[in-house]
């Protein structure tokens, strides 16, 4: 993997973290706040959980490969 593409994944990977992050405080605002249809609250834990998904994929695409 070239250089370049390593730093378009670490900045995508950056910006997903970023996303992750900020949608944990809005679920877990929510939550606290009480009142919230539990669909929506179900839909942002599943982007949470998506968002989750593609970091770690990033992250090992970034790891090298040890037995290379």
């Amino acid at each position: 993997m070239s250089e370049v593409d390593q730093a378009i994944l670490r900045e995508k990977l950056d910006e997903l973290i970023l996303e992750h992050r900020d949608l944990d405080d809005v679920i877990h605002r929510l939550q606290m706040a009480g009142g919230m249809e539990q669909m929506q609250l179900q839909r942002l834990k599943k982007r949470k959980l998506k968002l989750k998904e593609l970091i770690l994929k990033i992250e090992n695409q970034l790891i090298p490969d040890i037995l290379a």
